[in-house]
């Protein structure tokens, strides 16, 4: 019984034990990312209801708020979640900010604006080259306001799962593992969640976005160790997701595209040169352009570091 229990207070999520087998502390890691992904989710569903009571509303009885203040409520609400996993990180870990990737270096977080906007630019217009994507010009009355919101959503959206994947578990995890273990053992704790997005493709379809959700979290990954700072990451994954879905109106990661937007961009067709309805993060294209991106932050990373702006801590 004894061995048992301490078993159990080993691998418990909540204290910041790290002397034991290096197998038992990944299992300890993973049961941490559960852990807090669904405390943090299921608080900031209660979040949710609780403001819709606050306005009146019901949602036990099936009255809810349009689609577009749902979305708002929703990205925001990962301003919460990103408060609960720093919180569960300062009491159960006992670690600093700059531990979980938020360092002095945030002037990192404009690179990953700039490289996600070159990316974006590359996969789309080589997408466009094939035929598979038409762009129809600017669409009427943008509603401004609306895509500024998602905007702040979105970096709330895209630091949080980069404070959950490139935080919490690659920092945990490069603690006790080598490189290669803590940046794959984090890229699928990152792939899995995406999965239940992909449940409309075609079987082709799939294998290329779990494809290039493998790619750009390598990248992710690759910045974040070479920088010694999650701000990149969090800045790629904010601009990328933000000019997909609110600049150009095109589908994310299986969410439909019906939003404000933009351009008037147009998916032609169905398979692998677009990536059909999970849009084109599942493209063969895009996964050539991430690969070639993946390689550069993979050579950036073995450099020998540089004292920069982005590096002097």
């Amino acid at each position: 019984m004894s061995k048992l229990r301490q078993f159990i207070k080993n691998i418990s999520p909540l204290n910041n034990r790290t002397e034991m087998p290096v197998l038992l502390y990944i299992i300890k890691v993973i049961l941490i990312f559960w852990f807090v992904k669904f405390g943090s989710e299921i608080i900031g569903e209660v979040f949710a209801i609780g403001i819709h009571f606050l306005c009146g509303k019901n949602p036990l009885n099936g009255e809810m708020f349009d689609f577009r203040t749902m979305s708002l409520i929703s990205y925001y609400g990962y301003s919460l979640m990103i408060g609960l996993m720093i919180l569960y990180w300062k009491l159960f870990q006992k670690k600093t900010l700059a531990q979980l990737g938020f360092t002095k270096r945030f002037g990192s977080y404009f690179l990953g604006m700039v490289l996600a906007i070159v990316l974006i630019v590359a996969s789309v217009l080589s997408v466009m080259i094939t035929g598979t994507i038409t762009y129809n010009g600017i669409l009427s009355n943008i509603d401004q306001t609306y895509i500024l919101l998602m905007l702040g959503g979105f970096v709330f959206q895209g630091a949080m799962e980069e404070v959950l994947c490139r935080g919490i578990a690659l920092q945990l995890l490069k603690e006790k593992t080598s490189v290669p273990v803590a940046t794959g053992i984090s890229t699928v704790l990152f792939v899995i969640p995406h999965i239940g997005n992909m449940s409309e493709a075609d079987p082709e379809i799939i294998i290329f976005a779990v494809a290039g959700l493998i790619l750009i979290s390598l990248i992710f990954s690759f910045l974040t160790l070479r920088l010694k700072s999650i701000w990149a990451a969090c800045g790629l994954h904010t601009v990328w997701n933000f000019i997909l879905y609110n600049i150009l109106g095109l589908n994310l990661s299986g969410n439909d595209g019906i939003t404000a937007a933009v351009f008037d961009m147009r998916s032609v067709g169905n398979n692998i040169l677009n990536g059909g309805v999970y849009g084109i993060e599942a493209s063969v294209v895009t996964a050539g352009v991430l690969a070639l991106a993946l390689a550069g932050c993979f050579a950036l990373y073995r450099q020998k570091p540089s004292r920069s702006f982005l590096t002097h801590g």
